[in-house]
């Protein structure tokens, strides 16, 4: 794992961004202008209702506040080195809590899916988490019947927690 602040986070396939708040703001619009300042292809990406809401409600109001250290609330996209576009996006949901807790969120734009993109991405940012004092848990969920994600998890030796109502809780140790 290479980090530098320009790419963030870069590995032999992928390069994980950060977004600043005028980036999600860019995001948000899907106009391509976020692509054009990246300087990647542009991208098959859609923005699906439940992250739409958690844009406009929690992230971008989370990345606006400057008291808060936004790495642990922005998307952070991931770009194929290969193709030179957004294959999709990864976020924690907020900063570390009390126990040292967050949650991890991702998604794959659906034409390149099945490419293990998201288990690398994954693993980066458990390396990454792994280095903030502050984090000692990731937790994570997934629909029962979403497959796909639960071996995103497993892969990056996630441990099964807890099952309620077709959500399966998720959990690592990184310190």
């Amino acid at each position: 794992m290479k980090i530098d602040a320009k790419a963030m986070i870069e590995t032999e396939r992928l390069i994980l961004r950060p977004l600043t708040y005028e980036q999600l703001l860019k995001y948000s619009n899907l106009d391509d202008s976020l692509e054009k300042e990246l300087n990647t292809e542009k991208s098959p990406r859609s923005i699906s209702p439940e992250l739409r809401e958690a844009l406009d409600y929690g992230i971008i109001p989370h990345v606006a506040d400057e008291r808060q250290n936004y790495l642990f609330s922005t998307l952070w996209t991931i770009i194929s080195k290969e193709s030179n576009k957004m294959v999709g996006d990864v976020c924690f949901k907020g900063e570390p809590n009390i126990d040292g807790e967050i949650e991890i969120s991702y998604g794959t734009h659906f034409e390149f899916r099945r490419k293990g993109y998201m288990t690398e991405a994954v693993g980066e940012m458990l390396k990454w988490a792994k280095t903030q004092s502050s984090v000692m848990k990731v937790l994570a969920n997934t629909e029962k019947n979403n497959l796909s994600s639960q071996r995103v998890l497993r892969n990056n030796s996630f441990s099964q927690i807890g099952e309620t109502d077709g959500i399966v809780y998720w959990e690592i140790r990184v310190k």
